[in-house]
């Protein structure tokens, strides 16, 4: 296995940026997430790296050679499309060992590598099937499989999840976890599912618009996004942003809610005052109590609630708009049911207005 680098890379395709000054640094043995929306750019960055696009600028090293000119045959990695992309004439066996074939690897020990590689994704028992006799879920282990049968440097998987069921994706996510125990490879793993990223990576890149945005592991990602739009691609239910500003009165409120802010806040955001600002919460760090309860309190009332067995979420009109909450108290509070809503005032995080950056 080997490290991945791209430093300063740029692609456009005619005037349209697609990656703007892109660099990430992926170490060997990592598996790293490249997560973003539709159209970030992150289909682009995987073929940019496995030779597929050229560059306009930048460089793009694996192994710590520099493979920027370099014919994709050359670079020793291998990708997993999001269509499976295997050939239905072919077997199970076939389409593995295609890869071997073409490097003229001698049959004997090609047919011992895709033997060792069904064993090993549990496809053992299917090599004489052709695709269209499998389920997604074996299918898009033959692609898997004819990527580890090569033994690249690393490993490009573009959306490889994104074609099968849920129940199936939340299986092969866990497959997918104990597969890179096992090989402990090199991996770029490109996403758009948050739900994949956090269970996946132990590196998580979040791109938006080809830049950049954030690099670091589930947990820095999730509770200390960089910038407004980080906290609010990364997490379900999405974080609850509220425009407003902390006032310099007695007590000192944030406003439009009232709320008392905590002495710690003050002292964090002095320069702050009477500006505008963003806050941000997460739903989970909001929650329902009795209203008796004092403390860092809200009044609201219920517009929607959404039942999802583990958690009851809960859609509040608060001062200002709305925020989204969990039910915290045994009885799930009804539509147009007065509620108070506790604030975890150790959870905020504090945004720029205007550029968006975390204050």
């Amino acid at each position: 296995m080997a490290d991945v680098a791209c430093f300063a890379v740029n692609k456009s395709f005619d005037t349209t940026p697609v990656l703007r000054d892109f660099s990430l640094q992926v170490a060997d043995g990592e598996f790293c997430v490249i997560l973003g929306p539709s159209g970030c750019g992150k289909s682009t960055l995987l073929r940019v790296v496995a030779g597929l696009e050229t560059v306009d600028s930048g460089t793009i090293h694996i192994g710590g050679r520099d493979v920027t000119h370099t014919e994709p045959r050359d670079r020793k990695v291998a990708m997993v499309f999001q269509n499976y992309a295997l050939y239905p004439h072919m077997t199970v066996a076939e389409n593995i060992g295609f890869p071997l074939k073409l490097r003229k690897v001698p049959p004997e020990l090609a047919r011992e590598r895709v033997e060792g590689v069904a064993e090993m994704l549990g496809l053992a028992d299917f090599l004489a099937r052709r695709p269209r006799q499998l389920s997604g879920g074996q299918r898009q282990r033959v692609a898997l499989g004819r990527a580890i049968v090569q033994e690249p440097a690393a490993y490009l998987l573009d959306e490889p999840l994104s074609n099968v069921d849920a129940l199936m994706r939340v299986k092969m996510r866990d497959e997918m976890a104990r597969l890179w125990e096992r090989l402990h490879a090199t991996i770029l793993y490109v996403t758009h599912d948050q739900s994949e990223a956090l269970a996946l990576g132990t590196k998580i890149c979040v791109l938006d618009q080809g830049r950049v945005q954030q690099t670091g592991s589930a947990r820095e990602v999730y509770e200390g996004p960089r910038n407004r739009f980080v906290a609010g691609f990364v997490g379900t239910p999405p974080v609850n942003m509220v425009p407003g500003r902390i006032n310099s009165g007695e007590p000192t409120t944030f406003q439009p809610w009232g709320w008392p802010v905590p002495a710690e806040v003050q002292a964090q955001l002095s320069s702050w005052r009477d500006k505008d600002l963003v806050l941000a919460i997460r739903p989970e760090h909001v929650a329902t109590v009795p209203e008796s309860t004092a403390g860092f309190t809200l009044n609201g009332t219920v517009e929607r609630v959404e039942y999802l067995g583990s958690v009851t979420w809960l859609a509040c009109r608060v001062a200002g708009g709305s925020v989204m909450a969990r039910s915290g108290t045994p009885e799930t509070p009804q539509v147009g049911q007065n509620c108070r809503l506790a604030i975890d005032a150790r959870r905020l995080h504090w945004f720029h207005p205007e550029s968006g950056e975390r204050l």
